[in-house]
């Protein structure tokens, strides 16, 4: 049996979120709750994260930790791995999900802004993994979920930097699943299309974006159960909604007409 199988049972299990304090991260900790699973729910801000863990402990009727976290520090993702091992236990599962986005034209971008989101949606996610997974790798079990997006598959005008880091967070994702399989640890990655969160609130200026992309909009609620149903699972990737499957690969076969179909159809920002 492989080992991350084990994890199919929730139960009592510590699992690491992310961006909890909203959106999906916050969905994703209410259904591993559901689930049974000790959530430690971190993000910046403090006071929505203990929201957050009370309704986790109603859901679970277990405990739910509230953790402080930029993930921009990786001091402060160090400590937080060892805090839990050490004062919780071991981490069964990590959910990669704090990011943020930005849609505007590259030669308006402000690289400052540029290299911020690297390191929120990459190295952050990166570091987080890599201490993480020295952790699950002596146990020889575990999984990391990683949160890309359907921009890590087809760019789209006023998305390049945001892609950027999205294709890089598939990149090392990919490279991952295949350095920690014989370990015992799984990693999928998660790629939504336009979901209904706050994300919007920084990356949409125009405030018209989900309205212009409605047909597409996801709930978080509705990609929260879809991503806690992989664990346990060897599901390599889940893409949401499919038809975003459908369009990458199209794209990748016919790459003019995939630019020209970015370009035009897609472009809604």
């Amino acid at each position: 049996m492989k080992n991350y199988k084990q994890l199919k049972d929730l139960r009592n299990r510590i699992v690491v979120v992310t961006g909890a304090s909203s959106g999906m991260g916050e969905q994703i900790s209410y259904e591993l709750a559901k689930k049974g699973a000790i959530v430690v729910a971190s993000a910046r801000r403090l006071d929505r994260l203990e929201e957050v863990t009370k309704k986790c402990q109603k859901l679970s009727g277990k405990i739910s930790i509230a953790k402080q976290l930029d993930v921009e520090s990786p001091e402060q993702i160090e400590k937080l791995v060892e805090e839990v091992e050490n004062d919780l236990g071991p981490i069964d599962v990590l959910v990669n999900n704090a990011g943020f986005g930005l849609m505007e034209d590259v030669l308006d971008f402000e690289m400052k802004t540029v290299e911020k989101m690297f390191r929120v949606n990459v190295l952050g996610l990166m570091y987080l993994s890599k201490y993480t997974a020295l952790k699950m790798a002596a146990r020889k079990r575990g999984a990391i979920i990683n949160v890309a997006s359907v921009a890590g598959k087809i760019a789209t005008p006023k998305s390049a930097v945001y892609s950027a880091t999205k294709f890089a967070v598939l990149g090392y994702s990919n490279g991952l699943r295949l350095e920690l399989k014989p370990l015992g640890i799984s990693v999928l990655t998660v790629n939504p299309g336009p979901v209904n969160t706050e994300f919007f609130n920084i990356a949409d200026k125009t405030g018209e974006y989900l309205d212009k992309v409605r047909f597409f909009v996801q709930s978080p609620e509705k990609i929260a159960k879809k991503v806690v149903d992989t664990i346990g699972t060897n599901k390599r990737e889940l893409t949401v909604p499919f038809v975003f499957e459908i369009a990458h690969k199209l794209y990748t076969l016919f790459p003019h007409i995939g630019d020209y179909v970015a370009g035009d159809f897609f472009d809604k920002k």
